[in-house]
C-alpha cells in the first residue's frame, strides 16, 4: 500500500435528489460546505458523485488523513453547522445514510 494512503479514512454520505431542482440544490449545498471546510485539519478532499444507475442517488465522499482527524472535526463545534445545508437531502431510504471506511489496501 502506498505510504500516503495508509491510515486514511473515507467517509461516504448518501443523499437523494428526486428531480433536477433538488439536484441543483444538492450541488449548491455541496459547494457551500466545501468552501466552508477548506483548511479543516486532516481533510484531504471531497467529491460529489451521482449514480449512473439511479440518478436520484447522490454521494458525498470525503477523504481524511486518519480517523482521529475525522473524529476531531465530527466532535467539534462546527460539524453540525458545516453540514446543515445538505442534511435535508439525506437518503432516508437507507437505514444508515453514511459509512466510515479505513483504507486497508491501495495501489
Amino acid at each position: 500500500m502506498p505510504a500516503e494512503t495508509a491510515g486514511q479514512v473515507i467517509v461516504i454520505v448518501h443523499h437523494r435528489a428526486r428531480d433536477e431542482q433538488e439536484l441543483a440544490a444538492v450541488r449548491a449545498a455541496y459547494h457551500r460546505i466545501s468552501e466552508r471546510m477548506t483548511g479543516v485539519p486532516g481533510l484531504l478532499g471531497n467529491e460529489l458523485l451521482r449514480s449512473a444507475v439511479d440518478p436520484t442517488s447522490v454521494l458525498v465522499v470525503s477523504r481524511w488523513a486518519d480517523r482521529e482527524a475525522f473524529q476531531d472535526w465530527e466532535r467539534g463545534p462546527d460539524h453540525r453547522e458545516d453540514t446543515a445545508p445538505l442534511r435535508p437531502y439525506r437518503d432516508t431510504r437507507l437505514p444508515v445514510p453514511f459509512g466510515i471506511y479505513e483504507v486497508n489496501a491501495a495501489y
